[in-house]
C-alpha cells in the first residue's frame, strides 16, 4: 500500500541522512526520543541558513505517562504523513534502543498557522528493546499475552484519543512519591534516565542582576501584558518601558507561524520562536533602519501564570549589527550569538575572498583567451616572415645555424617594362598593381607549398626544398611558375590597361640558407644557384618560364611539356643551353591554380575532392623521388 511504501521510505531516508554526514548532528539532538523530536524544528531552522529554499515540516510533542506521547506533525505537503512513522521508528531503534508504535489519531487542516497546513496527530507508545526481548521466550502463552497486550494498547489508544486535546502543555512537577520511586528503581536503568534535579527554595538572584545578566528577555502574562524586560531590549524597543503594554503591539511572530496568543504559543512551546519588531511602533528616527529580530525560547512559568521569552538578536554579520546601530557589547558575554556573528563574519570574508578569486580566475581565463588569440596573430605574422622552425628557435632565444641544402629549386620573376610603368604612373597605382599581383602569388605559395623568400620591387623570389627538404621541389616550383603566368593575366597594367607581362627564371642546385640580422631578421639564401636563377629570369622572355639545364633535368620525364630554347650567352656564365616550360600535361588549369570545382558524380566512379587535386600535380609529395605519378 502507499502507506507502507512511504513508511519504508522514511526508514531509508533516516539511513540516507546518516550516510550523508548528518549522523553526529542527529545523535546529539536529544538524550531520549522526546527530546530528539522536540529539537527537530531547531535543526531545520539551522539548516535553513544553508538551504534557503527549504520548506521543512514542524513537530510538536505533548508528553503523556508510561512512555506515551502525542506527536503533532505540520506540513505544507499533504499526504506524506506516513513517512513520519518510518523515520521515528528507525530513530528509536538506532539511537535509543527502543521500539515504538505509532497510530494516527486525527488528520485535519491547521487553521492557526498561516496558510493551509496539514495537521496530523500521532499516538506514540515507547517500549524498550530489553522488555521486548524479555517477552519473547514466553511463546507458549502467546495467544493469551497478545490478547492482553492488544486490549491494553487499544485502551490506551482510546484514552489518549479522547484526552489529547486537553493534555497539559506545561510539565507538572512530580510528587514526592514519584521521586522516592525513582530512587528505589535507580539500579534498573541508565543513570541519566533516573536523574532528578534539585531546586532551591528561594531564587538567589536580584531582579536588577537578572535583567542585566539576560539583557534580551521578556516576561508576559496570559493577556500578553509585558511584566519585565531585559535592559538592552528596553534600549532598542523603548516602548517596552511603558506600563501595561501588550507584547503583540510591538512584536509579530515570524516563526512558528502561529496566532499571537498564549494558547498558540503553549502548543509550540518546544519550538524556536522568532519575533520581529513592528516598524510603525519604533521611534521616527529609527524607521529607516532594518527591524530587529529576536530568536529564542518560550518557557511557561506555571506558578506565576506567565511566559518568559529568553532570546538573543538574530544577527548573522557585523554589517547587520551596524545597520541596527548595535554593538557586540550589547550582547551578554555568555551569549554565543557573539561567537556566531564573528564566526559567520569570518566565513563571509572567506566566501568573499573565494568569490574574488573566482572572479580573478575568470578574468585571467578571458585574458588568457585573448592572449592566445593575439599570440596566434603574432605567430601567423612571424611565420609569414620566417620559416616556422626558424621562428620557433628565435622565440626560444636560440641561435639559428646556417644550413646547407644539396639540391633545391629557386625561382625569380619580374614585371616586363616595370621601369617604364613606374615613370608613367602615380606611386599609388604601382603599389596597387604590385599588391594585387603579390597577393595572387602568395596564395599560390600555399597551394604548391613553396617558400617565399622575399620581394624587392617587382622581383619575386621563391624556393622549393628549403627550409624543409623535399624530393619534389622542382615539380612544385614548376607548377607555381605556371600558376604565376596565369595569375599575371588577371593583373592590369595601369598605363595601358592591358594584362601585365612577367618573366620567370628557374634553376636547380645547392644553396646555403640562414637567418641574417638582429632587427628585421630575414631567412636568406646564398650561393651560385641564386645568381644563376636570377640570370635565368633576366635573360628570359615575356610570359615565358625560362629553365636552366639542371632545372630541365629535374623536370624531365615528370609530365611537363618543355621545349629547348637553344644555346644563349649568359652574363657571368658563358654559353648555356636553356629551355622553356610550356605546361603540365597531367594537371588542368584549375588544379594548377588551386581552384576547387565540384565535377559531376558518375555512377561507379569515386568523387574527386580538393585533396586529390594536389596529388595530380604533385606526384612526388610523399618523398618519392622516383617520379611515379600517385594518381
Amino acid at each position: 500500500s502507499m502507506e507502507a511504501i512511504l513508511k519504508l521510505f522514511g526508514e531509508y531516508f533516516f539511513k540516507f541522512c546518516k550516510m550523508s554526514g548528518y549522523d553526529r548532528m542527529l545523535r546529539t539532538l536529544g538524550g531520549n526520543l522526546t527530546e530528539f523530536i522536540e529539537n527537530l524544528d531547531a535543526l531545520h531552522s539551522y539548516l535553513a541558513l544553508s538551504y534557503q529554499e527549504m520548506n521543512a515540516p514542524s513537530f510538536r510533542v505533548e508528553r503523556g505517562v508510561d512512555g506515551e506521547m502525542l506527536l503533532h506533525y505540520y506540513s505544507d505537503r499533504s499526504g506524506l504523513c506516513h513517512i513520519v512513522p518510518g523515520i521515528i521508528e528507525a530513530v528509536a531503534k538506532d539511537f535509543f534502543d527502543m521500539d515504538v508504535t505509532m497510530d494516527i489519531l486525527d488528520v485535519n487542516e491547521e487553521v492557526e498557522r498561516t496558510g493551509k497546513k496539514e495537521h496530523v496527530v500521532f499516538l506514540v507508545i515507547q517500549k524498550t528493546r530489553r522488555q521486548t526481548r524479555r517477552a519473547k521466550p514466553n511463546r507458549l502463552q502467546d495467544s493469551e499475552n497478545i490478547g492482553r497486550e492488544q486490549e491494553a494498547l487499544q485502551a490506551a489508544f482510546l484514552r489518549m484519543k479522547e484526552k489529547y486535546l486537553s493534555v497539559s502543555v506545561c510539565p507538572v512537577k512530580k510528587s514526592n512519591w514519584d521521586v522516592v520511586r525513582n530512587i528505589v528503581t535507580f539500579g534498573k536503568g541508565h543513570l541519566r534516565d533516573t536523574f532528578e534535579p534539585i531546586y532551591p527554595e528561594n531564587l538567589w538572584i536580584e531582579a536588577k542582576t537578572f535583567c542585566d545578566a539576560f539583557p534580551f528577555h521578556i516576561i508576559f502574562d496570559e493577556a500578553l501584558r509585558v511584566k519585565q524586560a531585559g535592559v538592552n531590549i528596553q534600549k532598542y524597543v523603548p516602548g517596552l518601558q511603558t506600563q501595561k503594554i501588550r507584547l503583540d503591539e510591538y512584536f509579530s511572530i515570524v516563526h512558528p507561524q502561529v496566532t499571537f496568543n498564549i494558547s498558540s504559543i503553549c502548543k509550540f512551546i518546544n519550538s524556536q520562536f522568532v519575533l520581529k519588531t513592528r516598524r510603525e511602533m519604533m521611534p521616527e528616527a529609527w524607521k529607516d533602519q532594518p527591524t530587529l529580530k529576536l530568536r529564542g525560547q518560550m518557557i511557561w512559568m506555571e506558578s506565576l501564570r506567565c511566559m518568559i521569552f529568553l532570546c538573543s538578536p538574530k544577527l548573522r554579520s557585523l554589517q547587520e549589527l551596524e545597520e541596527r546601530k548595535m554593538h557586540l557589547s550589547d550582547i551578554a558575554p555568555h551569549d554565543t550569538t557573539r561567537d556566531l556573528i564573528l564566526l559567520n563574519q569570518q566565513r563571509l570574508a572567506e566566501m568573499e575572498l573565494s568569490n574574488q578569486l573566482e572572479r580573478k580566475k575568470e578574468e585571467l581565463r578571458v585574458l588568457s583567451k585573448h592572449l592566445a588569440i593575439e599570440k596566434k596573430k603574432t605567430e601567423t605574422l612571424l611565420y609569414a616572415m620566417l620559416p616556422e622552425h626558424v621562428a620557433n628557435q628565435l622565440k626560444e632565444g636560440k641561435k639559428v645555424a646556417a644550413g646547407e641544402f644539396e639540391t633545391c629549386t629557386i625561382l625569380f620573376s619580374d614585371v616586363v617594362t616595370f621601369t617604364n610603368i613606374c615613370a608613367a604612373c602615380e606611386p599609388i597605382h604601382i603599389v596597387n598593381m604590385l599588391n594585387s599581383m603579390y597577393s595572387k602569388f602568395d596564395r599560390l605559395t600555399s597551394v604548391h607549398e613553396v617558400y617565399k623568400v622575399e620581394t624587392i620591387g617587382d622581383a619575386y623570389m621563391v624556393v622549393g626544398g628549403v627550409p624543409v627538404p623535399v624530393g619534389s621541389h622542382a615539380q612544385r616550383v614548376a607548377n607555381f611558375a605556371l600558376g604565376m603566368r596565369i595569375s599575371a593575366k588577371e593583373v592590369m597594367n595601369p598605363v595601358t590597361g592591358e594584362p601585365i607581362q612577367i618573366r620567370v627564371g628557374i634553376h636547380t642546385g645547392p644553396v646555403l640558407a640562414g637567418v641574417v640580422g638582429d632587427k628585421m631578421p630575414r631567412y636568406c639564401l646564398f650561393g651560385d644557384t641564386v645568381n644563376t636563377a636570377s640570370r635565368m629570369e633576366s635573360h628570359g622572355l615575356p610570359n615565358k618560364v625560362h629553365l636552366s639545364p639542371t632545372a630541365f633535368r629535374a623536370l624531365e620525364n615528370q609530365g611537363f611539356e618543355i621545349v629547348e630554347r637553344g644555346e644563349i650567352e649568359v652574363k657571368g656564365k658563358g654559353k648555356m643551353t636553356t629551355y622553356f616550360l610550356i605546361q603540365n600535361l597531367k594537371a588542368t588549369e584549375d588544379e594548377i591554380m588551386g581552384r576547387v570545382k565540384t565535377p559531376p558524380i558518375h555512377k561507379g566512379k569515386p568523387k574527386r575532392d580538393a585533396s586529390s587535386l594536389t596529388l595530380g600535380i604533385f606526384p612526388l609529395y610523399t618523398s618519392d623521388v622516383s617520379g611515379v605519378d600517385l594518381v
